[in-house]
């Protein structure tokens, strides 16, 4: 058997997978961006432009041995994939890792890192000369930016509107509460259970506009001079063909096994947001599924069969700043969900956002900026 092993899509899994198996097999990585965008720090790059830095890490010190094509995948079947520029690539194993698709500023809209860079620091003018900011979306992401927002600029209106009626549901309650506490702590003006027509300006440009809300409450009207969309996920699927098309769920999700196969295809593997599991889509997820099929492709490269399995955890978790010094997080462990103070999350994640883990995996070194 060859050892040539195809990974489409260079975000969290993708590259994960790709630098686990570097060594040890003919790596192909199929990314069409320019640069690895470390999503979690877009957030923060918005409202500190300083952190723009922190956002992209160049794929050219990423692989010692492995080949990463600049192109866009069109088509991919069992051993196979077609790119945008007509190249075949033919491969052992194939690994699908093309992950979703997210409003702006959360993931860009380019594939050059110069132009979303260009963009956001369009984006942070325009914040940075409105009073008050709409988001709509009181998941994990909208939340965040409230607080990097909140962080720079805590005299900025910032309502966040959701049309659900809690914050985190599924979450401990003691988790949630402290959540509300530090939102209120922060001034951020927090309507649940309301539905939000649709605001007369596109999200991230500064116009001021008013907008219908609705809920329990009643009928009214919320001003605003620039909105964000936190919400709306989009799978990238579209491009598998003939018997891998036909694993997709009705949604655009690919149906693996419990090996992160595809189901019916012993060496083609899904991983990242792609794929149908039962769990929150996170980097950290994503890049625990590449263990597992790093794991399944070097044993089959030895002539094993493939044994390393994933289970997605019965206890959500969820690493959420709220600023550099603030937050709620939640953890699993044997004995049951562990509730993180704001200290803890600021240690795990709100100091840095994990930059310094992704400039070792680049081959850089990571400075943090100072506190504003």
């Amino acid at each position: 058997m060859g050892r040539t092993v195809a990974v489409i899509g260079g975000g969290y899994a993708g590259t994960a997978v790709a630098k686990a198996l570097d060594q040890h097999a003919d790596v192909i990585l199929v990314e069409p961006k320019d640069a690895f965008v470390q999503n979690a720090v877009s957030m923060r790059a918005l409202a500190r432009p300083d952190w723009t830095d922190h956002l992209f890490f160049p794929y050219d010190r990423l692989l010692r041995r492995g080949t990463i094509v600049r192109d866009r995948a069109v088509s991919a079947g069992p051993g196979h994939v077609i790119l945008a520029s007509g190249e075949r690539i033919d491969a052992d194993h194939l690994v699908l890792a093309t992950g979703s698709g997210y409003p702006f500023p959360f993931k860009p809209e380019h594939d050059q890192a110069s132009r979303t860079r260009e963009r956001l620091l369009d984006v942070h003018a325009a914040l940075a000369g409105a009073a008050r900011v709409l988001i709509a979306g009181a998941g994990p992401v909208g939340l965040e930016l409230s607080g990097e927002i909140k962080a720079v600029w805590p005299g900025k209106h910032v309502t966040v509107v959701d049309p659900a009626p809690e914050l985190l549901p599924g979450f401990q309650p003691e988790l949630r509460e402290d959540l509300r506490r530090q939102l209120d702590a922060l001034g951020v003006d927090l309507r649940l259970g309301t539905a939000l027509g649709t605001p007369p300006v596109e999200p991230g440009r500064a116009a001021p506009f008013t907008v219908t809300a609705t809920g329990p409450a009643g009928r009214g009207e919320i001003a605003a001079d620039i909105w964000f969309r936190a919400y709306g996920v989009s799978v990238q699927t579209g491009y598998l063909a003939g018997d891998l098309a036909a694993a997709r769920t009705p949604g655009g999700r690919v149906r693996v096994t419990p090996t992160l196969n595809v189901e019916g295809h012993p060496r083609v593997y899904a991983i990242g947001d792609i794929t149908d599991l039962p769990e929150a889509r996170m980097a950290g997820n994503a890049m625990a599924h590449a263990e597992i099929v790093a794991a399944n492709i070097l044993a089959d490269l030895r002539g094993e069969t493939p044994s390393a399995v994933y289970e997605p955890s019965a206890v959500p978790f969820v690493l959420l700043p709220l600023g550099p010094d603030g937050g709620v997080g939640q953890l699993p462990s044997p004995g049951g969900p562990i509730v993180l103070p704001p200290e803890a999350v600021a240690d795990y994640k709100g100091k840095d956002l994990f930059t310094g883990r992704f400039a070792e995996l680049f081959g850089l070194t990571a400075k943090v900026p100072s506190a504003p």
